[in-house]
């Protein structure tokens, strides 16, 4: 049996998420306990599909290899020639100029963007298909135009890089164990 909890907002619908703590139910204020049960109850194959897929992946995860300091050094050397490159290559494409690029060591992001433009990097990225490393690089390009995730920011990310959702899917798909490989240091 799967831990559940409710939480109740000014939501208008129901929605389900699977987390390392069990089953959160987010439901509009007024709905009732028969409410959420008949919809936690039409949704069961996905919830089981969906809590058993992170139990597999969080067993596969305790067997990782963490990264030494000197990978992760090699890493980020790697990173500073090739990302900077990707960046000048589609910048051009999507219009827009950047400030610094910064390689980081991160534990639980890929890239960002700051106001100033500045854009940071995962040396992570490394570890990916060359597709993955482009995808996340005008992800945060386009993001010097959009500072959101809005429909128009993903009509530019695909107009720029149509395979996108694609690569975003291998990084979700697999992001997870190369960002344990440097949390377990």
């Amino acid at each position: 049996m799967i831990k559940q909890t409710i939480i109740r907002s000014n939501r208008k619908t129901m929605a389900l998420e699977i987390s390392p703590e069990g089953l959160i139910v987010r439901t509009p204020i007024r709905a009732s306990a028969a409410e959420i049960n008949e919809f936690v109850l039409k949704h069961k194959d996905w919830i089981e599909r969906k809590y058993n897929k992170m139990i597999e992946r969080r067993r596969k995860l305790e067997d990782v290899e963490p990264l030494s300091m000197e990978d992760i050094r090699k890493l980020a050397d790697e990173a500073l020639k090739v990302i900077p490159e990707r960046v000048k290559y589609y910048a051009p494409k999507i219009g827009v100029t950047y400030g610094r690029i910064t390689i980081r060591n991160q534990r639980s992001k890929w890239g960002s963007c700051s106001g100033k433009k500045n854009l940071n990097f995962n040396c992570l990225l490394m570890l990916t298909p060359p597709e993955v490393i482009d995808s996340v690089v005008v992800h945060e390009l386009c993001h010097i135009k959009e500072m959101n995730h809005s429909d128009k920011f993903y009509a530019e990310v695909l107009r720029v890089f149509p395979d996108y959702w694609k690569w975003d899917k291998w990084l979700k798909d697999n992001g997870g164990e190369l960002m344990m490989r440097m949390i377990k240091q």
